[in-house]
């Protein structure tokens, strides 16, 4: 490549996210963003890009705006080598609310693009100058893409046909900032580092139960192919919690959520990807993020649980509890908080399988709807109505679009 640069790239912070919806999360947000901070000058990373879903919501909290601000105002005004940071929106978050500030950000180096903008394509390719005004990058900083940004609708589109059309637009649409960034290189006269930014999900992607794609996005906008997209020196993509590769290439990466977003995510360790540009292919290598608040799911039989609780005890740790055992046990949440008493262990959830077996199978009364997702609602209405089953897949096809027109309304917008 002959430039010498190195990059971060994380994404799907979430900021203002509650665990199981109860638990502030606040200190473990600023913890992480502190140790970004440290790691961004320890590493001498030049540039920092976030993959989207920075917010958990379209309306963040002023907590959670508060800590995205001094993050930013630390790696400006504090940061020994890093000149450049470029912010994309995810489907979590609020184009207008990202972009409100984007000018005076703009300023001092600080890149910000909420959502496609259709008159003006060609601001989503950034040339990046070090202190010289010479280029060293160009970022292709693609956001979340919405259906309507993909594709025109048309009447009676059947599915295949809205799926073939957004696999179209979303390569013509990547293809589009990568001739931009490649004439740009060619009117530089050397080469340097191309790097595309996604927030999507791409097709052989593995996904957790606390992951960005909630089922309302398995529909048009799911396991769109990567082949379909022009390589990219590196593309950095968001949308997915588990860090890992996209069809066995390094340089095609989700960095996965920096904390665990739920007890699911909080099995292995939680990462950011360290980017490498120099001579020969882009060097990546993952920087495990500290453990900053222990998240544990326990699971067995009583006798099981309250010997794991007993053993936790010292860690500060917050627990789910999953009753494995056989035959409903009416006392189960007296005995587990006799066993946490006097821990500083705290527990946000306990589960009963058996008793959730048994009231599935007979349906002895009403489940509460935290137990079930939007598409396990839908799918009992069907089921209630008497729909004929050979009709369910359109169905179920539309509702997920109409539900992901309705999240991914930006509600600041004018």
């Amino acid at each position: 490549m002959g430039c010498f640069m190195k990059i971060i790239h994380t994404s799907d912070w979430h900021l203002g996210r509650y665990l199981n919806k109860t638990k502030k999360r606040y200190v473990e947000f600023e913890r992480f963003l502190d140790w970004l901070a440290e790691t961004i000058d320890r590493r001498e990373a030049g540039a920092l890009i976030v993959a989207g879903d920075i917010f958990d919501n379209t309306t963040p909290t002023h907590r959670a705006q508060e800590i995205y601000y001094n993050f930013l105002r630390r790696v400006i005004v504090g940061s020994k080598g890093c000149r450049h940071v470029v912010i994309v929106g995810g489907n979590h978050d609020s184009p207008s609310f990202l972009e409100a500030p984007a000018k005076l950000l703009r300023g001092m180096g600080v890149h910000v693009l909420g959502a496609k903008d259709p008159g003006d394509p060609g601001r989503e390719v950034l040339p990046l100058r070090d202190q010289r005004g010479r280029l060293e990058m160009i970022v292709c900083a693609a956001p979340f893409l919405r259906e309507s940004d993909l594709r025109t609708a048309e009447l009676g589109d059947a599915e295949d046909d809205r799926h073939r059309k957004i696999v179209l637009g979303l390569g013509e649409h990547y293809r589009g900032l990568s001739d931009m960034a490649r004439k740009i290189m060619a009117e530089n006269g050397a080469p340097v580092p191309i790097v595309a930014t996604g927030h999507l999900f791409l097709k052989g992607s593995v996904t957790s139960t606390d992951d960005g794609v909630r089922e309302i996005h398995a529909g048009p906008l799911s396991a769109l192919p990567l082949d379909v997209l022009p390589r990219f020196d590196y593309l950095a993509l968001g949308h997915l919690h588990s860090a890992q590769s996209v069809g066995k290439i390094d340089t095609v990466r989700y960095s996965g959520s920096p904390i665990p977003m739920g007890f699911n995510e909080a099995k292995g360790p939680k990462s950011v990807c360290l980017v490498e540009f120099g001579d020969g292919p882009p060097k990546v290598e993952l920087i495990e993020v500290p453990v900053f608040q222990t998240l544990k799911r326990l699971e067995g039989d009583l006798e099981s649980l309250v010997r794991q609780i007993k053993a936790l005890s010292g860690t500060g740790a917050w627990l789910e509890v999953v009753h494995a055992g056989s035959g409903l046990t009416g006392d189960l949440r007296r005995c587990l908080d006799e066993a946490i008493a006097g821990t500083d262990l705290e527990m946000l959830t306990v589960k009963d399988n058996e008793r959730r077996d048994l009231l599935m199978s007979a349906e002895a009364e009403p489940i509460s709807l935290n137990d079930l997702s939007i598409s396990d609602i839908f799918g009992r209405l069907l089921k209630d109505s008497k729909v004929p089953e050979d009709q369910w897949p359109a169905l179920r096809a539309a509702h997920a679009q109409l539900v992901s027109e309705i999240e991914t309304h930006d509600v600041l917008a004018e």
